[in-house]
């Protein structure tokens, strides 16, 4: 217990939030998952062992770093694990598809702008602390009780998208203002007429809400890849909508 890191003191984490942990980010044996501040390796022979994952833990410690080897050797995982004696903030972990934290919130803040540059759908999950402005796609819940906090990397949007058509409304210009998974925008159309609109991300997939021609709401969804994003209107499954980054 307590034992001294880099930045944090490690503490256990218990056998719950562990499971809660990984349930959440739904880990299965497709993923790599990276837990920073590894500590005795719970969490990644955990990802290895229940759901086939392979995992990485970085631990400042040297000691705890050993102590994890040798955790994972016992577990039986130790070709599934690697446990990295390293700073978070120095090694590289951004092909992860999982990424597990048990830190303080002001180092989830420092480490927000790297995870945000990870691949867009990568899953980010915080034993008890958040993550600053970053608001969470979902709160943990252990026991009926608050205990962390989960994030989806959402594509990076904002800017003005040139769209072919929406439904009754014909060509548009999208104008996104991002806020992590969230985005305000302004929809304008070639008849000079405008809507204000907010949609949402989770990771590689969009949706916003518009108004039709006849005052009707309805809901876009779409995939982004990079620069272009494909997708149609809900009630409207066969109306094939694009839109391309035009700046």
């Amino acid at each position: 217990m307590a034992q001294a890191g880099k930045d944090v003191m490690w503490m256990p984490t218990s056998n719950t939030i562990v499971t809660d942990m990984l349930e959440i980010a739904q880990v299965t044996s497709d993923d790599l998952v990276y837990d920073l501040g590894a500590g005795d390796g719970k969490i990644a022979i955990e990802a290895a062992k229940r759901y086939g994952a392979r995992a990485v833990g970085i631990e400042y410690n040297p000691d705890m770093a050993a102590l994890a080897r040798r955790n994972a050797n016992t577990a039986g995982v130790s070709e599934r694990v690697t446990i990295i004696t390293g700073d978070i903030f120095q090694e590289d972990f951004s092909k992860a598809t999982v990424v597990t934290l048990y830190l303080l919130t002001e180092l989830n803040i420092k480490l927000k702008p790297t995870l945000l540059n990870m691949k867009p759908g990568t899953r980010i999950v915080s034993n008890t602390f958040a993550m600053g402005a970053w608001e969470p796609d979902q709160i943990i819940k252990s026991n009926g009780e608050k205990s962390g906090y989960f994030w989806i990397v959402p594509a990076k949007v904002e800017g003005k998208w040139q769209l072919s058509e929406l439904p009754g409304l014909g060509s548009a210009q999208l104008n996104i203002t991002q806020k992590s998974q969230k985005f305000d925008a302004q929809l304008n159309f070639t008849s000079n007429d405008s809507q204000q609109i907010e949609g949402s991300l989770k990771g590689t997939k969009l949706t916003f809400e518009y108004l039709d021609a006849e005052g009707t709401p309805q809901r876009f969804e779409g995939e982004v890849s990079e620069n272009k994003i494909q997708g149609s209107v809900q009630n409207l499954p066969n109306s094939i909508v694009t839109a391309t980054r035009v700046q």
